[in-house]
């Protein structure tokens, strides 16, 4: 397997004896006016200047004679996690060009262009060894030319680097280099199996980078069976947290930007795995409510838990009123909790659309509970006529809701579909889906 290369670098203490300039160049200025310069660790991004972008696309920062070496980041345009590049400040003058197709270009910077020269061989003898697999080829001959190649390259690159920033990332960025010939399956278990025998999580250097967290995310979402892909991102997890070891701070960062990953794409087991695991313990060490919160929330509301219990004012014929706990409900084999507001331009289109829907189908199959996150008690009160199929709550606070907040909601409108033991079994990401989804739930 071609192992991806991620070319973050850390910061060291260094004091320069003079001052130093790190001027660029884009070749189209007409949305950028001004340039931002950070200095990049694992945890933040600390703003050190601003430059003007000037009509020829130009710009310059001149640094304090005491800037630190290290990853350096600049940012061109809103928003900022799209529309910058890092590179690497390590006591010299630095002169470069970006734009979208070429991406940076380094005219003046050895530790860069070093580092460039590096990843740009690196991946042409990678690709002439998935090229040599690609053919069906097992002739031993050639392999080890390539495979030869790639030592040479490896070990050139590390003495050219001596004395170097970049060392420290070429050792730990080294590939797996067979000593014979393997076929392609082979290969590739390999390489996994000695991923990580040279990157050093206790390294300083690495850990004030972006390094460790771009290689572990390498192995985990490269390194998987596609049949088994949650099984195999667990296992990956668990690999890569075994190869951290007692690195607490660098442990954590890790972690949250996995959970993150997973929770963002929906990929519940995986994420809740990354949470009771290991990042609850971690979050309470720190008394980290607001983590801790999160982590919980979200498991809470995953599919296979049982829904956040909630009072629901029930009105008879009559108009009487009577509070009772969702948990205890009994009339429906399946029930519908959706998140809405009376602002919400998607949330206005679909209600109407879905109480239409549910006079179809026979009200012991299907109960909706229409929670609005609000804030004029009013309006929601009136528009609730228009629904009288549904039992409504009023979600107080809008986006500061208990039951939202344990619903883990971030955005209206949110359907969550529970069994009649109020399980949570189905979360439809809108009206049609739902409608999809449970239509054929119906035929079945």
């Amino acid at each position: 397997m071609n192992k991806k290369l991620f070319f973050v670098f850390a910061i060291i203490p260094f004091f320069a004896l003079a001052q130093h300039t790190i001027k660029g160049k884009f070749p189209n200025t007409d949305d950028f006016k001004f340039a931002f310069l950070y200095q990049v660790t694992t945890q933040t991004s600390k703003f050190v200047n601003n430059a003007e972008i000037k009509e020829d696309g130009s710009f310059s920062f001149t640094l304090d004679k005491n800037q630190p070496a290290g990853t350096y980041r600049i940012v061109y345009n809103q928003p900022q996690d799209r529309y910058n590049f890092d590179f690497l400040y390590n006591n010299e003058d630095i002169e470069l060009t970006y734009d979208f197709d070429n991406g940076l270009t380094f005219i003046k910077s050895e530790e860069n262009k070093l580092w460039n020269s590096y990843n740009k061989s690196i991946q042409l003898v990678a690709n002439s060894l998935n090229n040599f697999y690609l053919k069906g080829e097992n002739n031993e001959e050639d392999f080890n030319k390539i495979i030869q190649i790639l030592q040479n390259t490896q070990s050139e690159f590390e003495k050219a680097a001596e004395g170097k920033m970049a060392l420290n990332f070429i050792t730990a960025s080294k590939p797996y280099i067979p000593t014979k010939y393997v076929d392609a399956q082979t290969f590739s278990e390999l390489a996994k199996a000695e991923y990580f025998d040279h990157i050093n999580f206790s390294n300083p250097i690495l850990q004030n980078s972006n390094f460790l967290i771009e290689a572990t995310l390498n192995y985990i979402f490269n390194f998987i069976d596609q049949d088994q892909a949650n099984a195999s991102y667990i296992k990956n997890i668990d690999t890569a947290v075994k190869a951290i070891g007692n690195n607490p701070k660098v442990k954590k960062v890790i972690l949250e930007v996995l959970y993150s990953q997973f929770a963002y794409e929906n990929i519940e087991p995986v994420a809740n795995h990354i949470a009771t695991k290991y990042l609850l313990d971690i979050a309470k060490a720190d008394n980290d409510t607001e983590l801790i919160k999160d982590l919980t929330n979200f498991k809470n509301a995953s599919i296979g838990h049982k829904g956040y219990n909630f009072d629901i004012v029930i009105y008879d014929e009559n108009g009487k009123a009577t509070v009772k706990k969702m948990h205890d409900l009994d009339e429906a084999e399946n029930y519908l909790i959706i998140f809405w507001s009376t602002t919400c331009s998607h949330c206005l289109e679909e209600i109407p659309q879905l109480h239409n829907y549910v006079k179809t189908i026979d009200q012991k199959q299907l109960k909706v509970i229409a929670i609005a996150l609000d804030e004029d008690r009013y309006r929601w009160k009136d528009m609730t006529y228009d629904f009288p199929e549904f039992y409504h709550v009023f979600g107080e606070g809008k986006w500061d809701n208990q039951i939202g907040n344990n619903y883990n909601v971030k955005a209206t409108p949110s359907y969550f579909i529970l069994d009649k033991d109020k399980v949570i079994i189905k979360k439809p990401y809108d009206f049609e889906a739902f409608k999809d989804y449970f239509s054929k739930t119906l035929e079945e």
